[in-house]
């Protein structure tokens, strides 16, 4: 007599992918009102399929939201807005120019757009009364990102302390907050770079262009490769040169960087970043370089 074995074992990708659905269901059944930052970037719009994943056939029951620089690329936005346009969702862009200009943040010709973009942040989810915000974030991109839990508390004033976060035991997660506080969620936090990058090219996922390998001029300065434009010009000695470049990351033109690269399709970035040893904002996050806590402290004042 014949046996067969099925195994019922889930991929990893599976596993991943089935602990995030899970997460999305628990907080839209748990908060009262919560919101997805969208960003247009890799992770957030691998994070926004996994929403669509969550509860479709029916819309998503959350706005999204984005904190925009006015530094953002081009082909970014353009993706950002198919999304929105494909899925019917409901946006909510917040600028740091109208935080600016409502007295929210400060602009002294010093602080980056990117560490704007906190007050900016703080201010779009007092404002609108969200109580849980969702956000890309992953524990291998950064130290700090690598402390911080699934639920990730925030008090009145929108910051975090490291020292005070609530056990996960068995993924039972703890969103009980008291009035004016709320909570980042972070569906992607066991997910790696090749973990995404596995996900989008099986998935087929729509992600901006700039992510594979194109020719543009660029300039080097502070270890990174900046890309030519109104705000980056040269200075000193630098030069103009033409190389073939993807981004790894995006966000605010002045401080985000690329990297060289021949890879021209999701197969031959995974093959890329399986060798990589530098992450992502490692690797061209300026604003990541300042300090070895430079994320951290701008996470304790309310950053992503």
């Amino acid at each position: 007599m014949t046996t067969t074995h099925v195994d019922y074992q889930l991929s990893q990708l599976d596993q991943l992918e089935a602990e995030s659905i899970h997460i999305f269901r628990e907080v839209a059944a748990e908060f009262e009102k919560p919101v997805l930052m969208f960003s247009g970037g890799k992770d957030s719009i691998v994070m926004l399929r996994l929403a669509e994943k969550a509860f479709f056939p029916a819309k998503l029951p959350f706005p999204l939201l984005q904190v925009d620089t006015g530094l953002d690329f081009q082909e970014v936005l353009d993706t950002r807005d198919s999304w929105v346009e494909r899925l019917g969702a409901r946006m909510i862009v917040a600028t740091i120019d109208e935080a600016i200009a409502a007295g929210h943040v400060v602009d002294d010709g010093k602080t980056s757009r990117n560490r704007m973009q906190i007050g900016t942040l703080l201010g779009a989810i007092e404002e609108n009364g969200f109580t849980a915000a969702f956000g890309g974030g992953r524990r291998d991109e950064e130290k700090a990102r690598a402390k911080e839990r699934v639920y990730s508390h925030r008090d009145d004033f929108g910051q975090w302390d490291p020292k005070m976060q609530r056990p996960e035991l068995w993924s039972l997660y703890n969103g009980r907050i008291h009035a004016g506080e709320h909570m980042r969620i972070f569906p992607l936090s066991n997910w790696t770079e090749l973990d995404i990058w596995h996900y989008i090219h099986r998935e087929q996922i729509e992600i901006p262009s700039i992510y594979f390998a194109h020719e543009r001029e660029v300039i080097a300065r502070d270890g990174m490769l900046l890309s030519l434009g109104e705000e980056i010009q040269p200075k000193g000695n630098e030069t103009v040169e033409k190389k073939m470049v993807r981004f790894r990351t995006v966000g605010d033109r002045t401080q985000t960087g690329c990297v060289e690269s021949e890879a021209t399709d999701t197969a031959a970035i995974i093959d890329e970043i399986a060798i990589a040893r530098v992450t992502e904002r490692g690797a061209t996050r300026g604003d990541d370089r300042f300090s070895e806590a430079a994320m951290e402290d701008r996470k304790k004042e309310g950053y992503f």
